[in-house]
C-alpha cells in the first residue's frame, strides 16, 4: 500500500497553480503561457509517474484511495480513486488540456483569467474522474460548469453570450436532476447520508424507484454527452468558442457524461439499466443517422463539426446499451479515441479561422494551394473521423459493431436492425468529412480575402497537430494500449449485475 496522496495533489495542483497567476509579474503574456503550459506539462507527468508505478492493470478494484473526513456534520469525506475505467478519461485529459493551453497562444484578452479557467477546469475534470463520493462527484460536475460558462462568454465569436447563456440553462438544469438522483440515492434507507459509491453499489433498491432514479441520472448525462433530443447546445457553443475552449468541450467535457453513465447508472442501478438498454441503442442509432445527416446542412465550420462529434457519441451510447463486455469496451476506446479526434479536428478548424477570418464554408474554397500544411493535417484527421482502417476510430466502431452482434441479451432481428441503421451511418459519415475537406480546400474560390498571402502552420501548430495525430494511429495498429485499462474492470462489472 502506498499511503501517498497522489490523486488529490493531482486534482489540487492545477487550481493551486492556477491561482497563482494572478500573483505574476504584470510583464505581457509570455510569462502566464509558459507558467500554465508548465503546470499542465508537470501535472501530466505527474500523472503518468504515479499511474505507471502504482496502478495495477489486473486488479478491478478501486486503487490508489484516499479517504479523508471533510465535513463532520453530516460525513462527507474527500474520497478519491480510480479503477480501469477512469484512468483512461485522466490521461487523455490531462494530454488534451496540455494541448489546449499550447493552441491557446493567440489569446491575448485578459489572458491571467483565461489561463487560471483553463486550470480551474482541468482540476473539476481530474476530481470528476477520480472521485468515490456522490456528493464529490456533483462538486466536480459544477465547477466544470462556470470556467466554461465565462471561456465562451468573454472569448467567444459573435454570439458568444446567446450561446454562453444557452449552455449555461442546460447544463446548469441538467444537474439539478443529477443534485436529486445523488440526494435520493444517499438517503435511501437510512438515517444519515452514505454517499460512498462502494456502499451505493451494493446497495438494493425497488425496481420502481431504481427506474425513477435512473431517469434522473439519464437526463443530467444526456444532456452533457449529448444525448438527441438534449444536444441542442452543442453546435451553438462549438461555434461560437474559441477554439482551445473547443478543444476542451470536444475532447474532455462530452466524455463526462459518457462516464457517468458508466459508472452511475450501470454500477449503481443494474436492474433499471437493463431494462433501458434497448432504448439505448436505439437512441444511439437514431443519433448517428440524425446528426450525420444534419451534418451536410450546417453552413457553419465547427457547426459541422460538432455535429459530426454528436454523431460519434452515438457509438458510445449503442456500445453502453449493447450490455456485453466487447460492446462496453468499445464504447470506452471510443471516448479516447473521439476525445483525440475530436480536439484535433476543432484545432484546425481554428487555426484555418485564423489564416483567413471566415466561418463559413461556401465562402472558402481553394485553400490546399496557400496552406498545404493544414491541408494535409486536416485531411489526415477528417480521414480519422470517418473511421478510416489504421485509425483509432475504425477499431473503436469496428468493437461496438461486434459488441452488439455477441451480445446475449437481444433477440437476432434487433441486432440486425440496428447494425443495418449504424452501417447506413458509418456510410454518411464520409459524406459530409468529405464534402467539408472539398468546399476548403479544393476548388478555385481563391481567397476574396484582401491580403493574397497566408502563412502556413508554424511549428508549435504542427507539433499539436502531430501529437494528436499520433496517439491516433497508435490506438488504431494497436488497441490492447486502452484497453489493458479497462478490460478486467468491464468484465467484473458485466459478469456482476448482466449475466
Amino acid at each position: 500500500m502506498n499511503y501517498f496522496p497522489w490523486l488529490t495533489i493531482v486534482a489540487v495542483l492545477p487550481i493551486f497553480g492556477g491561482s497563482l497567476i494572478f500573483f505574476l509579474p504584470h510583464k505581457g503574456n509570455k510569462v502566464i503561457r509558459l507558467y500554465t503550459l508548465f503546470i499542465c506539462i508537470i501535472e501530466l507527468l505527474l500523472t503518468t509517474y504515479a499511474f505507471y508505478y502504482y496502478f495495477q492493470l489486473d486488479d478491478p478494484l478501486m486503487q490508489l484511495t484516499e479517504d479523508y473526513k471533510w465535513i463532520d456534520f453530516f460525513d462527507f469525506y474527500w474520497r478519491l480513486g480510480i479503477d480501469g475505467l477512469s484512468i483512461g478519461p485522466i490521461l487523455l485529459t490531462g494530454f488534451i488540456t496540455t494541448l489546449a493551453t499550447l493552441a491557446a497562444w493567440p489569446v491575448t484578452r485578459d489572458s491571467r483569467l483565461f489561463h487560471f479557467l483553463m486550470l480551474a477546469m482541468y482540476s473539476g475534470q481530474i476530481g470528476l474522474f477520480s472521485s468515490r463520493d456522490l456528493l464529490l462527484f456533483f462538486i466536480m460536475w459544477e465547477l466544470e460548469l462556470i470556467p466554461v460558462y465565462l471561456l465562451i462568454s468573454v472569448w467567444g465569436g459573435k454570439k458568444r453570450l446567446y450561446s454562453a447563456t444557452k449552455f449555461i440553462l442546460y447544463t446548469a438544469g441538467s444537474s439539478v436532476f443529477l443534485l436529486l438522483g445523488v440526494l435520493g440515492i444517499g438517503l435511501y434507507a437510512s438515517n444519515e447520508p452514505t454517499l460512498n459509491f462502494e456502499t451505493s453499489a451494493n446497495q438494493s433498491y425497488p425496481v420502481a424507484l431504481e427506474i425513477i432514479f435512473y431517469i434522473g441520472f439519464l437526463i443530467a448525462f444526456a444532456v452533457k454527452s449529448p444525448i438527441i433530443p438534449f444536444h441542442t447546445w452543442l453546435p451553438d457553443t462549438h461555434g461560437e468558442a474559441h477554439y482551445s475552449t473547443c478543444m476542451l468541450l470536444a475532447g474532455i467535457l462530452l466524455k463526462m457524461g459518457a462516464y457517468g453513465l458508466v459508472r452511475i447508472n450501470m454500477e449503481f442501478l443494474p436492474r433499471a439499466h437493463s431494462i433501458f438498454a434497448p432504448w439505448l441503442m436505439i437512441v444511439g442509432t437514431i443519433q448517428i443517422i440524425y446528426a450525420a445527416s444534419a451534418s451536410p446542412g450546417q453552413r457553419n465550420l465547427k457547426k459541422r463539426i460538432a455535429y459530426s462529434s454528436v454523431s460519434h457519441m452515438g457509438f458510445i451510447i449503442i456500445g453502453i446499451g449493447s450490455l456485453s463486455d466487447m460492446g462496453l469496451n468499445g464504447a470506452f476506446l471510443q471516448i479516447i479515441s473521439h476525445g483525440f479526434i475530436g480536439a484535433a479536428l476543432f484545432f484546425l478548424a481554428g487555426t484555418s479561422y485564423d489564416r483567413i477570418r471566415l466561418v463559413y464554408l461556401d465562402e472558402m474554397g481553394g485553400m490546399a494551394v496557400p496552406v498545404p500544411k493544414i491541408f494535409t493535417t486536416f485531411s489526415i484527421l477528417s480521414m480519422a473521423s470517418l473511421a478510416l482502417p489504421g485509425m483509432s476510430g475504425f477499431v473503436a466502431e469496428l468493437i461496438v459493431f461486434f459488441g452488439i452482434i455477441t451480445s446475449q441479451n437481444f433477440f437476432l432481428i434487433q441486432k440486425i436492425l440496428i447494425t443495418f441503421v449504424m452501417a447506413i451511418g458509418t456510410i454518411l459519415t464520409p459524406i459530409y468529412s468529405l464534402s467539408m475537406l472539398r468546399q476548403m480546400f479544393y476548388g478555385y474560390k481563391f481567397f476574396n480575402a484582401p491580403n493574397s498571402y497566408f502563412f502556413d502552420s508554424g511549428p508549435r501548430e504542427l507539433f499539436i497537430s502531430i501529437s494528436i495525430f499520433l496517439p491516433v494511429i497508435g490506438i488504431g495498429l494497436y488497441p490492447d494500449f486502452v484497453f489493458s485499462l479497462s478490460v478486467d474492470k468491464v468484465e467484473t462489472l458485466i459478469s456482476n449485475f448482466f449475466l
